[in-house]
């Protein structure tokens, strides 16, 4: 891993305040490390360049006349792209995101009733307010048992994620859907987080399958529902063959395929990972799920005594981009319902923050992020004292 080379990101000249001014103040921009890559990374290359193809040739898909078949070929083109990397056989529908498709499947599914698990993404709570919740034990993972009892014989649409974007725990998705088709029920698959690469065992059990293209270094704005059978879901009329209304945004479609035409080894960035970990521990930090198999590229660590805030603040401030929690609720700081799930304190759960990785993190990136913690907790420790 040492020989991988460092690529420190820069800004694009266009993302500037109104007054022309870089907004990242706190440091040069060929200073910062990113390493807030499960909030969303930065788009490829040739995404980009996909996207700008695609408004050069900009025509509503639906349209008789030859600009819209060429794009609706394009539209079809990148559809099939976008499935193939999953090894998708079923339908997809292009959706504004994977919020969107979660909230699709979970609002249009036919079934009677509606679980998710007490860790599920925020989008996930919000489309299922009325689903019954399913416990998680202090690792984090779904209670098996639990599922199994709630599971009653009516036909219910299951929501549970491959892995959690707070903590990067990867739920047994084969036992699940194991217990979940014994009872007759349908299984939704929280994708958002999982690669490509990494879905070859959750396509085989999925009946629906969210995934996301700005996690992918895709454009933001984009993403997918794949539906194993049309039938389970109800229509709407519209576009999408039905499924959702609105003219297709066929750039984002050509810049989510081109994402994932791009390899992405996020196996490799497991050792990276454990070197954090045992960074932390070794510095009197607490890694949260540490015995849970985890994702390779996530990692939430908690500095006792010192607030999630503090710490993003003293961390932006050395150049260091992280988050606390998912990024859709890092903002309003409120206790994470995630860690509470797990049987985390509010106090402890405040002071965990998220780390995670990209394609050009690099072990350089992990010792600098180590050393800052350091001085962080170092400098904590002695307020404290």
């Amino acid at each position: 891993m040492g020989a991988k080379r460092c690529a420190l990101y820069s800004h694009d000249p266009a993302f500037r305040n109104h007054n022309g001014a870089d907004p990242l103040l706190t440091a040069p921009p060929t200073t910062r490390l990113y390493l807030d890559h499960a909030a969303t990374t930065p788009m490829l290359p040739t995404a980009i360049a996909a996207v700008a193809a695609g408004m050069r040739g900009w025509a509503n898909p639906s349209s008789p006349h030859a600009e819209g078949r060429a794009a609706r070929a394009a539209l079809e083109g990148a559809r099939a792209r976008i499935a193939a990397p999953y090894g998708w056989r079923g339908e997809t529908i292009l959706t504004s995101g994977a919020s969107e498709a979660l909230a699709i499947a979970l609002g249009r599914g036919v079934a009677a009733r509606r679980l998710i698990s007490a860790v599920e993404h925020d989008a996930v709570i919000r489309a299922g307010a009325d689903a019954g919740v399913v416990p998680v034990d202090a690792r984090g993972l779904i209670d098996l048992a639990a599922l199994a009892a709630m599971l009653d014989g009516t036909r219910a649409i299951v929501g549970v994620q491959w892995c959690n974007s707070e903590t990067g725990v990867r739920q047994p998705i084969g036992e699940i859907a194991a217990i979940v088709h014994g009872a007759g029920s349908l299984l939704l698959v929280d994708g958002a987080q999982m690669p490509a690469s990494a879905a070859a065992d959750v396509v085989e059990h999925a009946d629906f399958l969210a995934i996301s293209a700005h996690k992918r270094g895709g454009p933001p704005g984009i993403g997918a529902l794949l539906v194993r059978d049309v039938a389970k879901l109800s229509p709407t009329g519209g576009q999408e063959r039905g499924y959702r209304g609105g003219t297709e945004n066929v750039p984002a479609a050509l810049g989510f395929a081109a994402a994932l035409g791009e390899p992405e080894d996020v196996a490799a960035m497991g050792p990276l990972r454990a070197k954090l970990d045992d960074a932390i521990a070794r510095s009197g930090g607490q890694v949260v799920a540490a015995d849970a198999p985890r994702h390779p590229a996530i990692g939430a660590y908690r500095m006792p005594g010192l607030a999630a805030a503090t710490q993003l603040i003293r961390f932006d401030m050395a150049g260091i981009a992280v988050s606390a929690g998912s990024a859709c609720s890092s903002g309003s700081m409120k206790p994470s319902h995630v860690l509470g799930a797990m049987g985390w304190s509010v106090e402890a759960s405040r002071e965990v923050v998220r780390v995670s990785f990209g394609r050009s993190t690099c072990e350089a990136d992990v010792d600098r992020f180590v050393a800052e913690w350091r001085s962080v907790a170092r400098s904590a420790r002695a307020f404290a004292a």
